[in-house]
């Protein structure tokens, strides 16, 4: 657990935080929102590789959910990132950020973190763009799921961004 200021902290998400990640992720606005079943499973199961920042109380404020690649274990993909309204502005989505890839460098042995985001997505654009130049990784851009893939509609093209090798010192 990681103080960020004194009144937050991040750590590992609880199953009993998935009703207050789904709503967080909700009130975005901006995410594809998933079921409130499945931020119960990933807190439960994809805990180890997601991070979850509290407010004094320990009220979920934001968060970073993640998962190891299957086919490339040193590989963080970061799934969503999402901080309540009230809490935006402080930097929290990059402490937390910062803070889930020290820990699988540190658990796991990630080197490398990716994630996708769509054009119309300058916040997580600049969030990912920072990230690489805080930590010293190159910055790779892509289209990995072009707009005529997604079968619900209209969706922009979804660009994966591959950001490593994160150097010694950024991995903790």
């Amino acid at each position: 657990m990681t103080a960020v200021q004194a009144d937050l902290r991040i750590d590992r998400p609880e199953v009993a935080d998935g009703a207050a990640l789904w709503r967080i992720a909700r009130d975005s606005k901006v995410l594809d929102l998933n079921s409130s079943y499945s931020y119960l499973l990933w807190c439960r199961d994809f805990a180890a590789t997601s991070a979850v920042a509290r407010d004094g109380h320990g009220v979920p404020v934001g968060f970073v959910t993640g998962y190891l690649r299957p086919d490339r274990p040193d590989t963080l993909l970061v799934w969503q990132v999402a901080v309540d309204e009230a809490y935006r502005g402080r930097k929290l989505a990059a402490s937390l950020l910062d803070e889930l890839a020290a820990r699988t460098a540190a658990e796991f042995g990630t080197e490398t973190v990716e994630t996708t985001i769509s054009p119309d997505n300058t916040a997580s654009q600049r969030l990912f763009t920072s990230f690489a130049e805080r930590h010293g990784a190159r910055l790779e851009r892509e289209v990995l799921f072009d707009t005529d893939l997604f079968p619900d509609g209209p969706h922009e093209p979804e660009v994966l961004y591959r950001i490593g090798p994160l150097t010694t010192a950024a991995r903790g």
